[in-house]
C-alpha cells in the first residue's frame, strides 16, 4: 500500500514534498534502486523511507527511528481502544469545545486506568488545543486544558507501512559515517530545524547548533536535505560555498524545490527540499 501521509500523527512529516521526492528519486536513481542504499537519517514518521521503498523497490532503505514511531505503529490496536473509550465519554459534548472540569476529570481517570499503551501524540491531537504537544503522561494529565477534538474513527492498520525497510535507532553521527564513502548511498536528511522551537520533538533539545555543525561535516552528494526559511540553512550553504570553507565542494551546485506554507493570516514560511546528486 502506498501511503501519502503517515498512519499516525507526527509533527513535520513531509507530505507536501512527496511528489517532488518521488520524481527526484526516479530521475536520479536507475534500475528501481538496485545497488543503492537510501539512508533516512532523521526518520521521523518513516514517510520518506516508506516512499523511497515504494519508488525504488530494489534499493536497501534504512529508516532511523530515533523518535520511537515504529513502536507507536505496533500499538495501533491499543490506541484505537483508548480512542473509543474517550470518544464514548465525549459523545454528547460539543466538538472543539473546552471540557468542563467534571468531564475533564472523567477523561483523566480513563487515562490513568487504561492498562494498555498510550500514544501521547495521538491523545494530544484529540484533547489539546491545535498544535499543542505533551512530553509525558504526567504532563498530559496534569498540565493542560482539554478540548473535545477526539478522532471520529479508528486509525487504520499499518502492518505493511514499513515492509522491506530496515529499522535502526542510532544517532545520526553514528549512522552516517557507515556510508560516508559509498557513492550509491543517498543521504535523506530531515533534522529538526536549528534555531527554531523543538518542543514537538520527542527528544527536544538534542539538536542545537553544535549538532547542526557536526551534521554538516558529514553531508556529501548525493543528498536530499529538508529545511525552511524558519532556519538559516540556505544562507549557511551559500556562506560555506562562497567562502570555500571546509567541505564546500560537497555543497556546491545544490538545487532546491520550494513550497510555500500558510499557517494563518499572518504566519507563513517557505519549506525547501535541497538536493545534490553531483559528485564533489
Amino acid at each position: 500500500m502506498n501511503y501519502t501521509q503517515a498512519p499516525l500523527p507526527f509533527t513535520g512529516q513531509k507530505r507536501r514534498f512527496l511528489n517532488h521526492f518521488k520524481t527526484l528519486l526516479k530521475q536520479h536513481i536507475p534500475d528501481d534502486g538496485e545497488g543503492w542504499t537510501i539512508v533516512d537519517a532523521f526518520g521521523g514518521s518513516g514517510l520518506l523511507a516508506h516512499t523511497a521503498k515504494q519508488v525504488l523497490p530494489k534499493a536497501r532503505v534504512i529508516y532511523n527511528d530515533f523518535d520511537g514511531y515504529s513502536e507507536r505503529l505496533q500499538n495501533i490496536n491499543d490506541t484505537n481502544k483508548l480512542r473509543t473509550i474517550i470518544a464514548d465519554l465525549l459523545a454528547h459534548y460539543p466538538r472543539n469545545q473546552k471540557l468542563p472540569e467534571t468531564l475533564k476529570k472523567t477523561v483523566q481517570a480513563a487515562l490513568n486506568s487504561f492498562g494498555g499503551y498510550i500514544d501521547l501524540d495521538c491523545v494530544a491531537s484529540w484533547l489539546l488545543f491545535s498544535g499543542r504537544q505533551t512530553t509525558d503522561l504526567h504532563d498530559l494529565i496534569h498540565n493542560h486544558t482539554y478540548y473535545n477534538g477526539v478522532r471520529l474513527s479508528d486509525y487504520p492498520s499499518a502492518d505493511k507501512y514499513l515492509d522491506g525497510v530496515e529499522i535502526v535507532s542510532k544517532s545520526y553521527h553514528e549512522l552516517l559515517p557507515e556510508f560516508q564513502n559509498d557513492s550509491k548511498a543517498l543521504l535523506v536528511l530531515d533534522p529538526p530545524y536549528v534555531c527554531t522551537a523543538q518542543g514537538s520533538y520527542r527528544k527536544a533539545g538534542y539538536f542545537g547548533m553544535v549538532q547542526f555543525l557536526r551534521l554538516m561535516r558529514l553531508v556529501r552528494p548525493p543528498f536530499v536535505f529538508f529545511s525552511s526559511t524558519r532556519s538559516e540553512l540556505l544562507d549557511y550553504l551559500d556562506f560555506i560555498v562562497n567562502e570555500k570553507a571546509e567541505g564546500w565542494q560537497n555543497l556546491q551546485n545544490y538545487q532546491k524545490i520550494s513550497v510555500h506554507v500558510t499557517m494563518n493570516k499572518t504566519a507563513h514560511y517557505e519549506d525547501n527540499m535541497i538536493y545534490n546528486f553531483q559528485a564533489a
